[in-house]
């Protein structure tokens, strides 16, 4: 059985790596991997291959940044060309990226079995690009592979057919867990001057947040507070690097004397500092489910979350962008206030093989 799987960001590299594994220990598969470079610097791609053993792509298509029209028409006029020369019987894309969506319709019109991981999740927000991705590949996949409960329910409310739907739990967390140990090698907190549990980490990059001056202007309200008490240790997206000198807010960000942006982080330090971290506060999905396994305070700096599993049974504070809410949540944890978290079924570090299977 020879199946293309796709990985085009950042998120899905940790989703990718698990899944080729398991695919090249599964007799008959034939896995082929295909890059589409929605992400292309060195830190974003490269770094990520390399830490995670994954195998160099079989085909890479290069197509950069642009707007979300044209990025999902650059990939599928480039990955239709792959889809017919490799001729395969299934093609897999993880997440829901633009990768994910462009990908996917170019398998269904070819008449090719489509497989989406992490399907059924939803924010309900449809001003989210991602979650336009989301429905879109729910809508046309053949087989839906689901991390938590919330996506099976959302699938069936969906009018999806229960044969197609499977509940194998969170192929991220395979990652995570088997790069627990390298990644306490990693050497972050040293070069960076910090102890364990004595600093917070921050991670900004959503639309909403940050290109709103408004609501940027708000949740430093809040992180100005924050880092009175401790260091935030603030790996900054490009996006978020861009917006700060253009909304007028360098001035206030540079008085953040314990605010300390830095370059995106690979993958390893990236989790060594979640690890040791006292908080993170974050707008991210992926982080959200990271820090439930880590058993790390998160406070989500958004109005929701498709990943509720990590709010009911994990670490996860969902608080919006009122800095007050913010507050409190990390008063919460300041004061060692929030209940033990639990670990969601199935996450532990086998989904891979049960997709494979």
């Amino acid at each position: 059985m020879k199946i293309i799987s796709v990985a085009g960001a950042r998120p899905n590299f940790m989703k990718i790596a698990p899944l080729m594994e398991a695919f090249r220990k599964t007799p008959g598969c034939q896995p082929l991997l295909v890059h589409t470079g929605q992400h292309y610097d060195e830190r974003m791609s490269d770094l990520f291959f390399r830490q995670l053993g994954i195998p160099q792509p079989d085909v890479n298509l290069g197509i950069g940044s642009g707007s979300h029209a044209v990025q999902t028409a650059e990939v599928m006029k480039s990955f239709e060309p792959v889809v017919l020369e490799h001729k395969p019987d299934a093609v897999l894309v993880v997440g829901d990226v633009n990768s994910t969506i462009a990908c996917g319709l170019v398998a269904v019109k070819l008449g090719i079995t489509l497989v989406h991981v992490e399907a059924g999740l939803r924010s309900n927000d449809r001003t989210m690009p991602e979650e336009i991705n989301r429905l879109l590949t729910d809508a046309i996949s053949d087989l839906l592979f689901c991390t938590e409960q919330s996506g099976v329910d959302n699938l069936r409310r969906e009018g999806v057919a229960d044969e197609k739907i499977f509940l194998v739990g969170n192929v991220m967390i395979d990652t995570l867990l088997k790069n627990r140990a390298k990644a306490d090698q990693s050497k972050i907190l040293g070069d960076l001057g910090l102890q364990p549990r004595s600093y917070a980490v921050l991670t900004l990059h959503r639309p909403s947040n940050v290109d709103n001056p408004a609501i940027f202007g708000r949740l430093l309200d809040a992180l100005e507070v924050v880092q009175r008490d401790l260091p935030i240790i603030f790996p900054i997206h490009p996006r978020t690097r861009k917006n700060i000198p253009a909304m007028g807010l360098a001035d206030r960000v540079a008085a953040m004397k314990n605010l300390r942006m830095i370059d995106p982080a690979g993958y390893l330090d990236f989790l060594k500092l979640t690890a040791d971290a006292k908080v993170v506060l974050t707008d991210s999905g992926g982080i959200q489910e990271e820090t439930t396994i880590l058993k790390v305070p998160c406070i989500t700096m958004r109005e929701n979350t498709e990943r509720p599993i990590t709010a009911e049974v994990g670490s996860n504070q969902l608080v919006g962008t009122d800095p007050k809410k913010i507050l409190e949540a990390y008063r919460r944890v300041a004061d060692g206030a929030l209940r033990e978290p639990q670990i969601p079924p199935l996450w532990d570090g086998h989904a891979a093989e049960r997709i494979a299977e």
